[in-house]
């Protein structure tokens, strides 16, 4: 990303709806896990921050931008190394679970590489936990500021995964009674070429669409659209390093 992307992700992510309800959904993804568990990267250690709370966890970030992995220790707390999606530095089947949120979508990632090095590292059995942004033809001005080049669909995600030996994927649209907004502000308001995302909402308008996205996640049915997709894997029990 832009170098003063992640000042504005470091300032952010504890107070923002859009990490908010990020964080909440990762974490509730690796409930029940035990044992090491990887942020691939982790950016400015937001989310290695809120896992710090869940028991029985050893966590370990990976973050390739020198701008962003000192910020990560020092907010987590957690053992950060530096390196590449596309080649993890980490033994095989290393780690209960990987968790890597809207990493795959950068212009750097090779993503069938990125996914052949998250399965080698999980553990048989072990668990894959993705996030990644919805729709190409929702590419903005964000995206570029973040260099992210590609955006996806759940079921785009859910062939990638099974193409790369994953098992039992599923994978789910979120942030959907916010893409009328998002669209709003991404393809008409916000034409700058420095455009982000990213930054302190007023309190209220906050407090709101946090509300709405807790709301969502109380819906019983899967949502058919939605700004953000979410995707658990597993590496299978039989995949023997």
């Amino acid at each position: 990303m832009e170098p003063a992307e992640y000042a504005l992700m470091d300032a952010a992510e504890d107070r923002m709806w859009w990490y908010r309800a990020l964080h909440e959904r990762l974490r509730a993804a690796l409930a029940g896990v035990r044992g090491r568990v990887l942020d691939a990267g982790c950016g400015t250690g937001g989310l290695l921050a809120g896992l710090g709370g869940l028991p029985g966890l050893e966590l370990v970030g990976l973050e390739y931008a020198a701008e962003a992995a000192p910020r990560a220790a020092a907010k987590s707390g957690a053992a950060i190394v530096r390196g590449s999606i596309n080649a993890l530095p980490f033994a095989d089947a290393s780690f209960a679970a990987v968790v890597s949120a809207d990493v795959l979508c950068h212009a750097a990632v090779d993503p069938p590489s990125a996914l052949g090095e998250l399965r080698r590292v999980l553990r048989p059995g072990g668990l894959l936990v993705l996030n990644m942004p919805a729709y190409t033809w929702l590419l903005s001005a964000h995206d570029r500021q973040v260099h992210n080049t590609r955006r996806t669909t759940a079921g785009r995600l859910s062939r990638e995964l099974a193409e790369a030996g994953f098992a039992r994927v599923r994978a789910r649209y979120w942030n959907t009674l916010l893409l009328p907004l998002m669209v709003v502000q991404r393809k008409l308001l916000a034409r700058g070429e420095t455009a982000s995302d990213v930054a302190a909402f007023p309190p209220l308008i906050d407090g709101l669409f946090h509300a709405l996205t807790v709301l969502e996640r109380r819906l019983p049915l899967p949502m058919p659209a939605g700004g953000s997709v979410l995707a658990l894997a597993e590496r299978p029990a039989t995949d023997r390093p």
